[in-house]
C-alpha cells in the first residue's frame, strides 16, 4: 500500500470485544466503518461443579493484550500506520462478576460468569426477605427480576463464601466490577492509578443501579449487603475514561464502553424508537429501542439501558429478551457430545437431513431466562425414536435457537403493540445460513443480516470515535455509508410453522421443575449421601446375602 493510500484511510478506531467464549480486537476505518484487521483468542470456560461457570480474569486480560498486539502486527504487515488509531472502545460479556485487590492488581477469585447457577440458594434466601416473595420487587428501579443472572447475587455469593474477599473488603483493598471495569482499570494503569469505572449499560445489569437516577441505589446495596465503596464510578458510554498505559497503543484514549448487547444495538444503528436487533452469540439477545422512555414489560422481558452516548447526552432505554443458550448449544454438541468437530460440521449435519424428524431440544442448561425466568428448568431432548440420529439432533439444536427467539419476539410484540415486520440480526451464528433460513421460517417474517456481521465491535468503536475530545466518528445518520445486507424470506407455510412452535412449547413445559436446591451443596447426589437411606440399603443387601446363604445350606 502506497503512502498516499495510507493517508486516505484517515483516522482509525479500535474495539476490544471481550465475549463469553473469546476475546477479540478489531480496527475500523472511522469514515467508512470498514473492518481493516482483527485477532481473536478463545477463552477457557471452567465448570468446577454442576451449574458453576467460571473464567480466569488474568487469562481474559492477557488474551486482550495478545489480541491488541497481534492486530497491530497485522496492520503493520498491511502497511497501515497504527498511529492512526485515535481511540479504543470496550464491549464485553455483561453481568460476569470480578473482585480484585487494588493494591496487588490480582483477582481474588475466578470471574463468575453470567450463565452460572450457583447462586440459586442465594436468590431463594433473599426472596424470603421480600414480602410475598416477589421476584419483581425492584423492577421499577432496576428493570430486572431477582435472578441468578445478574451481578448483585454473584457478588453476594462471593462475600458469603470467599474469606479472602471478605478480608479484602474489610481492609479497604477490594474492587468490584463487571468485565469492562476489570479491563479498563487494568489497561489504564491497574494498581498504578488505573481508572475504576463502568458505563450505564453495564451498571444497569447489576441489580444495584437505579436506571432513572443513573446512580448506585443505597437501598438496593443495603438489601444485598453490598458495601458501596467497592463499586466503580458510573460514566456515560462515550467519553474518555483514561489512556492505554502499555503495549503498542500506549497513550491511545479508551473512550467508549458498552455492554455487548447495547453495543450491537448501536452497531446496527437502531437509534429510533421501535428499532430492534437480535444477536446470536453464546446466548441470544433481542433488544428493542424504546427511546428516552423506560417501558416495563408485562410478558417476561426486562427493561435495560440501551446507551448514553456522551456525558451531556440523554439516556435511552430498551426492552430486552434474554436467552441463555444459543451458540453454546453448538459448542456443547461439539465438546460434550462429540457429534461434530466444528460449528461448521453441525451446520452440515443439519443440512443433510433438513428436519428434526419430530425431535425437540430445549437447551435449558442454565434454567430458562426470558420470558419464563424459571431456574428449575434443565435441558431435555424429546421425541426420540429408533430412527433418530445425530443429524436430527443437530437440526433440533439449531431449531431450538430459533424457537427461543420466537418466544421473546412474541413477548416483545405484545409489549410494544406494533409487531416487527422484519428482524435485524448479528453475531457469530448468523454465518450459519441454515439457521437464518430456519429463523425466518419460524418467525414468519424476513430476517435481515448485514454483510459486515461485527456489529457489536462496531458499536463500541462508534461510541469511542464519537466521544468528546476524540471526534473522529459521526453518529449523524446522513454521514453513514450505505450498509449492504442479506435477506432471508420465510419459505415454510405458516400452518406448519405454528404446529412446530406449539410442539416446542410443549417440550419447554416438560423441561421445567427438574432441579431443586434441596440437593446437597457439594453436588453429591449419590444415594449413599443420605445416611439413613445408605444404612437401609446396606442392611437390605446384608439380609439378602444372608437369606441366600441360608437357602443354600
Amino acid at each position: 500500500m502506497a503512502a498516499t493510500d495510507r493517508t486516505a484511510l484517515g483516522p482509525l478506531v479500535g474495539a476490544i470485544d471481550q465475549g463469553t467464549s473469546s476475546s477479540r480486537f478489531l480496527v475500523f476505518n472511522a469514515k467508512t466503518a470498514e473492518l481493516l484487521s482483527h485477532h481473536q483468542v478463545e477463552i477457557t470456560q471452567k465448570f468446577p461443579k454442576e451449574g458453576w461457570v467460571e473464567q480466569d480474569p488474568k487469562e481474559i486480560l492477557n488474551s486482550v493484550f495478545e489480541c491488541v498486539e497481534k492486530t497491530c502486527e497485522k496492520l503493520k504487515q498491511l502497511n497501515i500506520d497504527i498511529s492512526n488509531i485515535k481511540a479504543i472502545g470496550v464491549t464485553n460479556q455483561r453481568e460476569t462478576t470480578v473482585v480484585w485487590d487494588k493494591t496487588t492488581g490480582e483477582p481474588l477469585y475466578n470471574a463468575i460468569v453470567w450463565l452460572d447457577l450457583r447462586t440459586q440458594s442465594t436468590v431463594e434466601r433473599l426472596l424470603k426477605r421480600i414480602p410475598g416473595k416477589n421476584k419483581a420487587f425492584s423492577k421499577f428501579k432496576t428493570g430486572l427480576p431477582l435472578s441468578t443472572y445478574f451481578s448483585a447475587v454473584k457478588l453476594r455469593w462471593l462475600l458469603d463464601n470467599v474469606e479472602e474477599i471478605r478480608k479484602a473488603v474489610d481492609d479497604g483493598r477490594a474492587m468490584f466490577g463487571t468485565i469492562d471495569s476489570w479491563l479498563i482499570w487494568s489497561l489504564t494503569g491497574g494498581k498504578n492509578g488505573g481508572i475504576h469505572c463502568t458505563d450505564v449499560t453495564n451498571a444497569s445489569r447489576t441489580m444495584l443501579f437505579n436506571i432513572h437516577s443513573l446512580e448506585w441505589d443505597p437501598e438496593l446495596c443495603q438489601f444485598f449487603e453490598i458495601p458501596m465503596e467497592i463499586l466503580p464510578k458510573v460514566r456515560s458510554s462515550s467519553e474518555i475514561y483514561g489512556l492505554m498505559k502499555s503495549g503498542a497503543l500506549t497513550g491511545v484514549p479508551i473512550s467508549g464502553c458498552l455492554g455487548d448487547q447495547s453495543a450491537a444495538l448501536v452497531g446496527q444503528m437502531c437509534f429510533q424508537d421501535g428499532q430492534a436487533k437480535n444477536t446470536y452469540g453464546t446466548g441470544c439477545f433481542l433488544l428493542c429501542n424504546t427511546g428516552q422512555k423506560s417501558v416495563f414489560s408485562e410478558h417476561g422481558l426486562i427493561t435495560t439501558i440501551a446507551y448514553k452516548l456522551g456525558r451531556d447526552k440523554p439516556v435511552c432505554y430498551a426492552l430486552e429478551g434474554s436467552v441463555a443458550i444459543a451458540g453454546a448449544v453448538v459448542r456443547w454438541l461439539r465438546d460434550n457430545l462429540g457429534i461434530a468437530k466444528s460449528s461448521l460440521e453441525v451446520e452440515k449435519l443439519a443440512a443433510e437431513v433438513g428436519t428434526s424428524y419430530g425431535v425437540y431440544f430445549v437447551p435449558a442448561f442454565s434454567g430458562l431466562y426470558a420470558p419464563y425466568w424459571e431456574p428449575s428448568a434443565r435441558g431435555i431432548i424429546c421425541g426420540l425414536t429408533q430412527f433418530t440420529n445425530k443429524k436430527h439432533i443437530a437440526f433440533a439444536a439449531l431449531e431450538a435457537v430459533c424457537f427461543q427467539t420466537r418466544e421473546i419476539l412474541d413477548a416483545m410484540n405484545k409489549d410494544c403493540g406494533i409487531p416487527l415486520s422484519q428482524l435485524q440480526v448479528d453475531g457469530g451464528m448468523t454465518n450459519n445460513k441454515i439457521l437464518m433460513q430456519l429463523q425466518a421460517d419460524i418467525l414468519c417474517i424476513p430476517v435481515v443480516k448485514p454483510s459486515m456481521p461485527e456489529t457489536t465491535a462496531l458499536g463500541a468503536a462508534m461510541a469511542a470515535g464519537a466521544a468528546e475530545g476524540v471526534g473522529v466518528w459521526s453518529l449523524n445518520p446522513g454521514d453513514w455509508t450505505a450498509v449492504t445486507s442479506e435477506r432471508f424470506e420465510p419459505q415454510l407455510n405458516q400452518e406448519e410453522s405454528e404446529f412446530r412452535y406449539a410442539r416446542w412449547k410443549k417440550a419447554v413445559l416438560k423441561s421445567m421443575g427438574w432441579e431443586t436446591t434441596e440437593a446437597s451443596s457439594n453436588g453429591d447426589t449419590s444415594i449413599f449421601s443420605s445416611l439413613p437411606l445408605g444404612l437401609f440399603i446396606m442392611s437390605s443387601m446384608v439380609m439378602l446375602i444372608g437369606a441366600k446363604y441360608v437357602s443354600d445350606k
